[in-house]
């Protein structure tokens, strides 16, 4: 017995040595399904962004993470900072759970005026608005679990302080009482907080960041409520001279193609209340993959957003290991008219175009169900950027596939006037039920052209339409890089222009 118990242990620091080995033989951000050009924790959980705030030409990124493991945990602020929006440095941790519970969601901004009076010796103070997030309180108890806490920093972002008064806002008996998105309203020389409280949002209004009014609430009868609304943001935009004030709220479940979503609202603010145009439902991104998105502070008239790629429906079991989750592209935003109806739009951000490589282009491209794209082109590695232009709108996909037989497929089907992505033959798909399936969009534009640009990364594929008018982003797990790209058309169809190109991954 002691000979086979000494056999097994010798064959166990074997096996040991295998699995080490063969993790040591993929590097650090180029793991099987790691993203290239999209932010991902070097290791662990992440999920929504957090505190993203612009000072002295750093952008600061701050995240849901859990530091212990790669599905959901107590929740801490993981950091990452960039110059660019697109490479990324990770920093310590900023904030960790304390005895009023775990660190939730919220902002960030610069109090250029020292209205909290944490700014000392001259410094100006970033200060971050954030839920605590008690989960030892349950029954009755819950609906005091989620208070609004304050932290400051006095060297540009690289530590925090909390406030010696937490929590400066208590619940006032609502179950779900989270995520504060804080901005300066100028016209009132105050601060403005958008909070969401379960089915609606309500708006507080402050001096200092410390002594908060309620002021209204916003939506219980408006937009989806399929799910709890969660992480809002509240801000101006200005299209052909007039502004129009913009509320993003995210909502889980209840999105247009299951699970999580963002979705926003287009109105008037004047400090106390929030207005809407009208009383549609309108959703920044119509695919299953982006989540939480809010938009960065202290940017100027420049609106930077960005989200969680991923969906609270399968987010902890999706196949990675070493790390979890990843952030969107940024983007941003911008109101346009379609008709006489007027849409927040998104576009990937400028600073993208510092990664692009040589681009392949072809004018007057006619495609057809047997056109191979990928053997004319010859740029087909990822990461990479398809765009193009069509005359007409008409019927057509482009398919990115491999040699294990895996692809997904998306396009535009013109009889019922929508853009589609299927992923159902996109690779691994097991860990979660309803994760392979057929997603929908519809098209917002009433151009007679039609333009599209997909941003293409090892494990996700983000399609903005019509000059960002209608937006998905889809994750997937191919067992081998997709590094096969067609083009079909039920018919003969030219494309005026098409625009292949590969891209720098951000990770050295």
């Amino acid at each position: 017995m002691k000979c086979i118990s000494i056999r097994r242990i010798v064959l166990l620091f074997l096996l040991l040595d295998f699995f080490v080995a063969k993790l040591a033989a993929q590097p650090l951000y180029h793991e099987q399904h790691r993203p290239q050009i999209h932010f991902s924790p070097r290791e662990k959980w992440a999920n929504d962004p957090n505190g993203m705030v612009y000072y002295k030409g750093v952008y600061h990124l701050f995240y849901q993470h859990y530091p212990d493991s790669s599905v959901w945990g107590p929740m801490h602020w993981g950091h990452a900072t960039s110059r660019d929006l697109i490479h990324w440095q990770q920093q310590p941790i900023a904030l960790y759970p304390d005895s009023l519970g775990y660190i939730f969601s919220g902002s960030a901004v610069v109090d250029i005026h020292n209205t909290s009076g944490f700014g000392k010796d001259g410094k100006i103070p970033l200060v971050a608005l954030f839920t605590s997030h008690d989960p030892n309180k349950t029954g009755a108890s819950s609906l005091s679990r989620e208070n609004q806490s304050i932290a400051y920093s006095l060297d540009n972002g690289t530590t925090w302080t909390k406030g010696p008064d937490n929590p400066v806002l208590k619940n006032p008996g609502v179950e779900d009482f989270r995520d504060p998105k804080v901005m300066w309203f100028e016209n009132s020389k105050k601060w403005i907080m958008t909070l969401a409280a379960q089915d609606k949002i309500s708006f507080y209004s402050s001096p200092n960041l410390k002594d908060w009014k309620k002021e209204s609430d916003f939506g219980k009868d408006l937009g989806a409520h399929g799910g709890v609304w969660e992480c809002p943001d509240l801000f101006p935009l200005v299209h052909n001279g007039k502004k129009t004030w913009v509320l993003i709220v995210n909502i889980n479940p209840g999105g247009p193609n299951k699970g999580s979503a963002t979705q926003y609202f287009l109105g008037n603010f004047d400090g106390n209340k929030f207005v809407s145009i009208d009383s549609k439902t309108r959703w920044i991104d119509y695919g299953p993959d982006e989540y939480a998105g809010i938009t960065w502070s202290n940017t100027g008239n420049r609106k930077i957003f960005l989200g969680w790629m991923s969906n609270w429906i399968y987010a902890n079991q999706v196949p990675t290991e070493k790390w979890r989750n990843a952030m969107t592209i940024p983007r941003e935003l911008k109101i346009i008219e379609s008709g006489n109806e007027l849409v927040l739009a998104s576009l990937p951000v400028k600073e993208m175009d510092g990664l692009s490589l040589k681009p392949v282009v072809f004018h007057n491209l006619e495609i057809n169900n047997h056109s191979v794209l990928s053997k004319k082109s010859g740029a087909t590695s990822l990461p990479c950027r398809i765009n193009l232009n069509m005359a007409a709108a008409s019927d057509f996909s482009i398919t990115l596939s491999n040699e294990a037989g895996e692809y997904i497929k998306l396009g535009y089907n013109k009889s019922d006037n929508r853009y589609f992505i299927d992923r159902t033959h996109a690779g691994k798909a097991d860990f979660a039920d309803n994760f392979a399936a057929t997603h929908t969009a519809p098209r917002l534009s009433n151009a007679p052209g039609l333009n599209l640009s997909l941003i293409v990364d090892v494990s996700s594929v983000e399609l903005f339409a019509d000059n960002g008018m209608t937006v998905m982003t889809e994750i997937f797990f191919p067992s081998k890089p997709f590094g096969k790209i067609d083009l079909q058309s039920p018919k003969n169809t030219v494309l005026k222009e098409l625009t292949i190109t590969a891209l720098r991954g951000i990770w050295k």
